[in-house]
Parts: structure tokens; sequence; C-alpha cells
């Protein structure tokens, strides 16, 4: 029987499926990468903010007119929106034949196989703390980088994110588990592993009473094969000092920080419960570059949260260009139900909030042409993704850029590269928010 996976949302949730499918397969189901004429179609929702809920919410209607049209057997809906809304999702799809809390992932092939063999529905929504950390994982990434989920949840509670409601408590995975599943991941010729968690840097503060990310990642570049180790979902208080010095000595961490800041100002911070204020966040960044004049540094900034006046977005915008980040996104606030911030005096029109984004992005647009063209000349490492025989030329990665989120080199060369490969080259030109180059080695 086949089984097709759609999985929406986040690397978190992407490992979360990756697990699944290892143990569809593992029970003898046939895994294949399309939908049309799957015996059952799984749906990994997302439900971070409501553009997540309205891409999952579509995709679930085009499955159910697949399945009216004998397209599609059976329909399972897993993730995050059936944390949040497995009530109206068993109510308003009678259509969808399974509806999985992340609890239940562990048994999601027993789910599958029973909605398949016994023609029934199946409803399961455990506690999210029986969501597995460790397991099995059919690979979705290209064979030469993996996410590595390091934890799951988050204590953290800020209050515009429902995060901790849907997927419980912060949990770290044991050192010797991530260390292993690394070698396994080694072995099967991934060369770039990217850390991921809802909060890298809380790594073992549960598990052992102190943050263990510095300590995790020295094991990790003991390991023959892995050549890159780049860290995402990092938060600026607990980036310490000992962290800033394993980057600084340990070659194969990338100089590469993802830091989500989300404003700059102190009165929005503080109504965010973020911990930290702008000036300390000024500092942080200050130091990263002190210790790492090449470190590219990326964050994320929201619009139009309760109460972000006019004063306020002046002091993010002032922030964004003073700061003049590498890789910046922007989105606009989304009010979350059950969320402090939901009901919070001092809401934001919705074209205020887009309007403030628009002004941050087009800066930003203008601070990374001015870097782009500063690295004409550099040479630089990168990690080959693919020939694109329509531009006739290479598509790579520098340690400037993690997949799926940042910019691309594209470069010329003679010689033969396969996806993997790591290659030398010197910067000859700038394409929006990508570079341009020449293999060395044909210079």
């Amino acid at each position: 029987m086949r089984v097709g996976m759609i999985s929406l949302g986040c690397p978190k949730n992407q490992v979360d499926a990756e697990m699944m499918l290892a143990a569809l397969q593992e029970k003898g189901f046939e895994i294949v990468d399309y939908v049309d004429g799957a015996d059952a179609v799984i749906i990994n929702t997302c439900a971070f903010i409501d553009d997540a809920k309205r891409e999952a919410i579509e995709n679930i209607l085009d499955m159910v007119e697949m399945k009216e049209e004998g397209v599609i057997r059976k329909i399972v809906v897993t993730g995050c929106l059936v944390q949040t809304q497995r009530e109206e999702i068993l109510t308003e799809f009678p259509e969808v034949d399974a509806v999985i809390g992340i609890g239940a992932n562990g048994s999601v092939a027993d789910m599958v196989e029973k909605v398949l063999t016994q023609d029934t529905r199946v409803f399961e929504c455990p506690d999210q703390s029986g969501l597995p950390l460790d397991s099995q994982r059919l690979l979705t990434t290209p064979e030469y980088w993996a996410y590595l989920k390091i934890a799951d949840g988050c204590s953290n509670c800020c209050t515009y994110c429902a995060i901790p409601s849907i997927r419980g408590a912060y949990r770290s995975r044991p050192t010797e588990s991530i260390v292993e599943e690394a070698k396994q991941l080694a072995e099967t010729g991934v060369k770039e592993l990217i850390l991921i968690a809802q909060d890298t840097t809380n790594y073992g503060m549960d598990l052992y009473g102190e943050l263990r990310l510095p300590a995790l990642l020295r094991e990790l570049c003991a390991i023959d094969g892995i050549e890159w180790i780049r860290l995402l979902y990092c938060y600026p208080d607990k980036v310490t000092d000992e962290l800033i010095d394993v980057m600084k000595t340990e070659p194969k961490v990338l100089h590469y920080m993802d830091l989500p800041l989300q404003h700059a100002d102190d009165r929005v911070l503080a109504a965010m419960n973020r911990r930290g204020t702008a000036a300390e966040n000024r500092a942080l960044i200050e130091k990263l570059r002190e210790a790492m004049p090449d470190i590219v540094i990326r964050t994320t900034f929201m619009t139009g949260f309760p109460g972000e006046d006019e004063d306020a977005f002046d002091n993010l915008a002032l922030f964004v260009n003073e700061m003049a980040f590498d890789r910046m996104g922007c989105f606009a606030f989304s009010p979350q139900e059950g969320t402090p911030a939901f009901d919070m005096d001092g809401q934001v029109e919705d074209d205020v909030k887009q309007r403030r984004g628009e002004v941050l992005m087009d800066d930003q647009y203008s601070i990374v042409e001015d870097k782009d063209l500063s690295r004409i000349g550099n040479t630089y490492t990168v990690l080959v993704e693919e020939y694109d025989a329509y531009a006739d030329c290479y598509v790579g990665r520098t340690y400037m850029d993690a997949p799926e989120i940042d910019g691309v080199l594209y470069f010329t060369s003679d010689r033969d590269y396969e996806p993997g490969d790591f290659v030398e080259v010197r910067v000859t030109d700038t394409k929006d928010y990508d570079l341009v180059g020449r293999d060395v080695l044909c210079l």
C-alpha cells in the first residue's frame, strides 16, 4: 500500500514527518513522493500563524476533492493543527479518515494500517509529551545535508506564541542519542548538520541543569564526515561566551547564527515577554562580530504587535538599519487564540502591520545589496546543490546561506561536480539576494 506525505511548516515538523515515514516504511508501506494514486495521504500540518493554518486547511480541502474523485483512498491529518483544532477537523471534514495529534506520532503506522484495512475512522490525541524525540528517519532533504533536532517544545512562553500549548514544555534529547544519530547521518553521506529546536541555545537545561549546546557542538565536531554544522533558532539571552568560543575555535561550526530577535523597542519586547533589551541585543551582536568578523547573522522581526505605536516602530526600523543584518525576515503579528497577546490592548490595523513590514524589508534589501557588492572578488567554499541546465551553471551555498531560507551562489565551471561536492568559487557579480561566481580552478 502506497503512502504519500505532505509536510507543512518548519524544519522541526519536517523531522517529525521523516520519523513517521521511516515507521511506515518499516511496517511495509511503500513511501511515494506524490499523492496521485496513493492509498493514504498524510498531511502533517503547521499552526504557528494564521497563514499556516490556512495553508493546512487548503491542503485538506485539496485532498478531500481528490478522495471524492477516487484519486486517493484515505486522508490522515497530523501535526500542530490537530493540537489546536482537532474538534473542528473532525466535525468539518468528515472525509478525513484519521486525526492524529503529535503525541501519537509514534503509532502513526498502526493507525494508517487500521484506516486502510478496517475502513474505520481513527482519532488519537494524547499528551504532547508522547512525541518521539529520537527514532529512525527517512530523510526528505538531499543526501548531503540534514536537520538534526536536539529538543522539542518550548518553555519561553512569549505572549504571541502558541507553541508551548501545542508542543508542550521544552524537552532536550540526551546528548548520546543526538551524537549517535549524527554518526548515522554521516555514514549515509550527510556533510552538513543543521541543528534545530524551538530554542537551540536552551539545549540541556532541563536534562542537565546547565546549557549544554557548546559541549554538544564539540562532540558533533569530532564525527568524521561532518564538515559543516549550522545553528538555527538561537535565543539571544542564552548565547554565552562559551558558545561564542566554540563557534570561533571549532572549524566545523559555521560562522552563521539564526538569532530571532522579534523587536527592538524595549516596551514591546517586555509585552512580548522576551528577555533582554534592545541595548543588550545590540551588545551581543557587537560581541559576535568582534569575535568572528565574518559571522553572518540572520534574524526575524515582527511588526504590528499590540501597542506598537509609531515611536516603537521607529526604534525597530532604526535598529534594523544600524545593525545591518546579513539575513532578515519579517512577518506581521498574527493573534493566536489562547495566547496573552490575542486580546491585548492596542491591536494594530492589518494594513499598518503590512506597511511596516514592507518598510523594513525595503531597507533590508538595500543592506543586503551593499553587503553582496562588497563580496565581489572574495573566494568562498561552496557546497554544490545542483546543476541548472537552463542557466548552464551550478547552484550552491556558502556558509552564509542556510538551505530553503537564504540565497544561493550561481557559478560556472569547466569541471564536473556532483551535489554535495565542495568547490572554491570566486564571486564575480550579484543577482538580487544571490551571488554569481566562477570556479577558481577554471580562472
